[in-house]
């Protein structure tokens, strides 16, 4: 191997040293002689003279160490070794176990599957057993998905309910990348999926928040690694399942500003759209197995427009957005129906009568958004009698698509419900019909089916 020595350490970030002849290229994996710091290298600036991005805790690292050019990029060990374990981006356990003895290593960057070997997943809706999703925003099996929020809107709680919910009746495995996750959060998903019987099942990788950018930022190419070997190595159908894609962005910001590249609107790197892409293009389904993603995205300041959560956005399938206004309102899951959709909703896929239910309750409940100014100014009773009567069949809509979640049941003292799709639709015909105007619209709210109303 080629031994260099650093030249300067500047946070995550660190110059090195090599003979001009023997530069090591881009992304290319130095090792820091005699430690486990692993670096990969982000720029050429001169002869001989690299740029590296440190995977890990700077501390100890000076001027005159010598770093190893290992000739190939960062490997992730892959294998049935993975599944139930915890790991880091480059295989290093992080749940006490010893380390991973797999012989097969692979780079985690690697080009997406080629155009002929894409298929469109199993072309099918996963049901969620969530009522509002899976009526107006239904999962792809063998898609994209993404559950769009600000802070505290339930992004996570509706991400860990879908996987409570899937996991259970699935078959497949599902490999979990924790992009800034809170120690806490990590700790609590590791030991809920062992107590579930589903960590065997499952392969996670985190970055925690408190972990240096660069590990931040390779948690979901290591992720994405591990779902192909899965797939094409085993014929697996893998969920994969990302929380938060957005701290992806966030770390990727954070290692364009050390390295030194000019920022682009509104401080964002201005590499943002490839990178997004280099990600997102790797989540696909082959004629060797099929991949079904689910993703967490944090939207700053509740504003779909910013570039961090556009640029994610419109790589997906179905897009779950999550409503600060319903959130404070008590309506969870807390599901915007106006702006949530998927590609799925279309009657060749769904069916005649699911779309045309999805379609009846959007415009009841696009109508009712439209007379809410003149409610507040004017009062309900100001409003047509065919509004008045669109009113109180919206609120018993908004009231009938909410539900408690099973994975929140120690906290809300409610049983958690999973509701069928033909109980949604049902339940949604007969609102829509008038046959429940006489109920109390609060019994309609946080339960099931309408087994039991009149």
């Amino acid at each position: 191997m080629v031994a260099g020595r650093i030249e300067s350490v500047f946070e995550s970030v660190v110059d090195v040293r090599f003979p001009a002849e023997a530069c090591p290229g881009f992304r290319e994996a130095l090792q820091v002689t005699g430690t486990d710091v692993a670096i990969e290298v982000q720029a050429q600036l001169a002869p001989g003279l690299v740029r590296g991005l440190v995977l890990g805790p700077t501390q100890g690292l000076h001027r005159g160490l010598q770093v190893d050019a290992t000739g190939a990029p960062l490997l992730l060990p892959v294998g049935d070794g993975l599944l139930g374990r915890v790991v880091d981006c480059l295989g290093r356990p992080l749940d006490g176990g010893p380390p991973l003895d797999e012989h097969d290593r692979r780079a985690i960057h690697r080009e997406p599957p080629p155009l002929y070997r894409h298929v469109h997943g199993e072309g099918r809706v996963m049901e969620t057993g969530l009522k509002v999703v899976d009526l107006l925003a239904p999962f792809a099996a063998g898609g994209k998905t993404g559950l769009f929020g600000g802070a505290g809107v339930g992004k996570t709680v509706l991400l860990m309910e879908f996987i409570s919910a899937v996991l259970a009746s699935y078959r497949g495995v599902a490999v979990f990348a924790g992009i800034g996750e809170r120690i806490r959060e990590g700790h609590e998903l590791w030991r809920d999926f062992e107590h579930a019987g589903l960590l065997e099942r499952t392969a996670m990788i985190l970055g925690q928040m408190n972990e240096p950018p660069g590990l931040r930022l390779r948690v979901p190419h290591a992720a994405l690694t591990a779902a192909e070997y899965f797939r094409d190595a085993r014929g697996d159908h893998v969920l994969l399942l990302a929380d938060n894609i957005f701290r992806f962005v966030q770390a990727g910001m954070e290692t364009s500003a050390v390295i030194g590249r000019m920022p682009s609107r509104v401080g964002y790197q201005p590499t943002l759209a490839t990178e997004v892409a280099e990600v997102q293009e790797r989540i696909a389904s082959t004629d060797a197995g099929v991949v079904t993603a689910v993703q967490a995205v944090y939207v700053p300041a509740d504003d779909l427009n910013d570039p961090g959560a556009a640029a994610v956005l419109e790589h997906l399938d179905s897009r779950v957005i999550l409503s600060r206004e319903r959130a404070a309102a008590g309506l969870y899951p807390a599901v915007d129906p106006l702006r949530s959709d998927s590609r799925l909703l279309d009657p060749t896929v769904v069916g005649r009568r699911h779309y045309d239910v999805a379609e009846s309750v959007r415009q009841t409940l696009a109508r009712y958004e439209e007379l809410q100014d003149v409610i507040a100014m004017l009062g309900l009773d100001e409003l047509a009698p065919e509004d008045r009567q669109l009113v109180r069949r919206a609120r018993r809509l908004e009231r009938f698509l909410t539900q408690p979640f099973v994975v929140a049941e120690a906290f809300t003292g409610r049983d958690g419900v999973r509701v069928p799709l033909a109980d949604t639709l049902r339940g949604c015909e007969r609102i829509l019909a008038g046959e429940l105007d006489e109920v109390d619209e609060e019994r309609l709210y946080m339960r099931g089916t309408l087994e039991g109303l009149p």
